[in-house]
């Protein structure tokens, strides 16, 4: 079988497995901020439960959610990753505002303050379910909530089960979790830990990861509040690129590490809670006030003289709304959010840039960043869903937020080294402007339908804008003698229309997408730059069928083309209509599972990735690759659970991601990991 002419380019561009939810009885808060049906929400949604978060044990977040259509979360290494909802893999300072990435829908960083690695801040592990939503969410969560929103959902106290689960795999990999709850009249708590250590595959690239979590539940038929504490803590030493066309697949080259030097620190804490409250028979009020701080230290051994960056962010902030007449036939939701924020960081070279003489002048030791940025967000929503017959609801709402940096330049300003000195060759690489004050006020909006075909099969259409402003490494992390970013919001307007539904046996999710973007910011020659425009069409499904033996399959796939949409020639090539580099047009996997009693369960999963560009000018091309996955679990005794899995069984020689670096560096790859081995026990009680 060709997965990509049989599967991916049929009209059966579909998903399943029990790991993605989108069944008739399944429940969504994300797509809302707050609990609903899945399949009365105007939009795509889908989500991994938490029983499915235990059978597929994820290493990574990644393994997680590879069975959402249109959803691609390159793994980097370790706990690394760069996301992809319906757009390429984005890289670079600021490009992590595409997306929003939440815990319990309170986003895991600061607008303006993004991280391409924050998936790591989040609690996955233990959590009740991941709800991802592809396409902008920009009217209830404003800025970066652009091209999707991934949300990890706290497992909840519920009846007060506990469990604890340990197992070990290759290369060194180490993982033990516990969670204990105690229910009372009307209190409830969840204690939660999740402990991993990696030696790493490749050479000097293992990790060390703890999670906690402390969660207190309270209703008394009158009020309802749920309260969080988290925190977070990753030490990784980091495996970089590896140089060369096809170097990944040489067995014993893909196992160095080029950069042994590098590591990232990373630690964050969190509280947030959710207060919610009847004000009058038709209106219910709802608060979620938060506290986030976080620090990280990483060595940015992709750049010439290997710098030390070292980042903090303290932040605070709320999200308040009410819900008048929620269920009725004309429900609205309206509030306003708010946020302020203060972010630091340093850039520091150690030692003297090693290359040419170019690169030793321009790029000389010393500190290079040192700047402190404080934020202020304000914003007011209203969204309103109207039950036009028992078929037909009709959805509207808008969103205004500003966003308002205030940058404080701690070192000499403009082109020049920490002394003040001018560099050679023209000036040095890196530019610090002067202290000031940027200020972004956005608009988004969205109209939609649903449409119930009959009891089980809906159709649903969306017209939406979503947004992100500039990040402040966008704004104040200058280059190459750029002393302001006169750089505006990205905007992206998107239509989708799908059908969604359940025939016997099958459950089915397919929908369709156009989505332009306007004011991309991208780099020309190190300058920030907003004057870019893209194009993303394409189609997303999923489809689960379940056999009458005790076996279910569940295929998803994404056709999609993601194109430069503007005229932009800096050297022999035009962009224009050209893909964006790291944008596979298909990539998806099926999901084989048997379950032939409550005791056994087993899983194979087939991984696809098709090929892509590795450079803007579609001048060098990485194949793709398809891999497989097993997974068995069986009770040993009433509550106790063992469990194994093989990674990559026929033992492909694979990348994460692969790119094209200029200057002569050329084809460059994170390493996919070969077969590899994993087993453990889980007790409940």
């Amino acid at each position: 079988m060709n997965f990509k002419s049989i599967v991916l380019l049929s009209a059966s561009v579909i998903s399943l497995t029990p790991a993605v939810s989108w069944a008739q009885d399944s429940v969504t808060v994300t797509g809302t901020r707050s609990e609903r049906n899945a399949t009365d929400v105007v939009g795509n949604q889908a989500s991994v439960s938490g029983a499915e978060l235990e059978f597929l044990s994820p290493t990574h977040i990644n393994e997680a959610l590879q069975g959402i259509a249109g959803a691609n979360i390159s793994r980097n290494n370790g706990q690394e990753s760069l996301i992809s909802l319906r757009s390429p893999i984005f890289t670079g300072a600021g490009a992590c505002g595409a997306f929003m990435t939440a815990q319990d829908g309170i986003p895991l960083r600061a607008a303006g303050f993004c991280n391409v690695n924050e998936l790591f801040d989040s609690y996955s592990e233990q959590a009740g379910r991941i709800e991802v939503v592809r396409g902008p969410g920009s009217v209830l969560y404003g800025s970066n909530a652009m091209h999707g929103i991934i949300n990890v959902v706290s497992q909840k106290v519920g009846d007060g089960t506990s469990s604890a689960s340990m197992e070990a795999g290759s290369w060194g990999y180490l993982k033990f979790g516990a969670t204990g709850a105690t229910v009372g009249e009307n209190n409830g708590f969840r204690v939660s830990a999740n402990v991993m250590h990696d030696g790493g595959y490749r050479d000097q690239s293992g990790f060390n990861q703890q999670k906690g979590m402390l969660r207190h539940e309270y209703n008394d038929g009158n009020w309802d509040i749920s309260s969080n504490i988290m925190v977070t803590n990753l030490d990784q030493e980091t495996a970089g690129f590896l140089v060369g066309l096809d170097s990944y697949k040489d067995p014993i080259l893909a196992r160095t590490n080029p950069n042994p030097e590098a590591f990232r620190k990373a630690k964050s804490f969190r509280y947030w809670s959710t207060i919610s409250k009847n004000v009058t028979d038709n209106v219910r009020w709802q608060f979620s006030p938060y506290l986030r701080s976080m620090e990280m230290e990483f060595l940015m051994h992709f750049l010439p003289g290997q710098p030390l960056e070292e980042n903090e962010q303290k932040s605070a902030g709320f999200q308040n709304a009410f819900y008048y007449n929620e269920g009725g036939q004309f429900e609205v939701i309206a509030g306003f959010d708010g946020e302020i924020a203060k972010g630091e960081l340093k850039q520091t070279q150690a030692n003297t840039t090693v290359g040419s003489a170019f690169l030793v002048n321009t790029i000389p030791a010393g500190k290079q960043y040192d700047y402190e940025v404080d934020t202020k967000m304000v914003a007011g929503f209203v969204r309103g869903d109207l039950k036009v017959t028992e078929q037909l609801s009709l959805v509207g709402g808008f969103r205004a937020e500003h966003m308002k940096y205030d940058y404080d330049n701690r070192m000499n300003s403009g082109r020049v080294d920490e002394n003040g000195n001018t560099c050679g060759f023209g000036g040095c690489r890196y530019t610090r402007p002067e202290d000031r004050q940027d200020k972004f006020t956005n608009v988004s909006f969205e109209a939609g339908m649903l449409f119930k075909l009959n009891e089980d099969n809906n159709f649903y259409a969306r017209y939406s804008r979503g947004f992100r402003a500039p990040q402040a490494t966008e704004l104040y992390r200058l280059q190459v003698g750029q002393l302001v970013a006169d750089i505006d919001s990205v905007k992206l307007d998107s239509f989708e229309a799908g059908l969604r539904g359940k025939v016997d046996a099958f459950t089915y999710d397919v929908a369709a997408f156009y989505m332009k973007k306007d004011n991309v910011i991208f780099q020309d020659s190190r300058l920030n730059v907003d004057n870019g425009k893209s194009k993303h069409v394409g189609v997303e499904a999923m489809l689960d069928y379940q056999f009458p033996m005790d076996v279910s399959v569940r295929v998803n796939g994404s056709i999609a083309k993601h194109q430069y949409d503007f005229d932009y020639t800096p050297g022999a090539i035009n962009w224009n209509g050209l893909d964006i580099d790291t944008a596979p047009r298909n990539f998806g996997s099926v999901q084989l599972n048997w379950a032939p009693a409550d005791k056994v369960k087993a899983g194979l999963e087939w991984i696809y990735m098709g090929e892509y560009f590795m450079d803007a000018t579609n001048e060098h091309k990485y194949e793709g690759h398809n891999y497989f996955n097993l997974r068995v679990e069986a009770k040993a005794m009433e509550n106790v659970t063992i469990f194994m899995r093989v990674m990559n069984i026929t033992n492909v020689r694979y990348a994460e991601r692969a790119d094209f670096a200029p200057f002569g560096v050329g084809e460059r790859y994170f390493v996919g990991k070969p077969r590899g081995f994993y087993g453990g026990a889980r007790i409940k009680f």
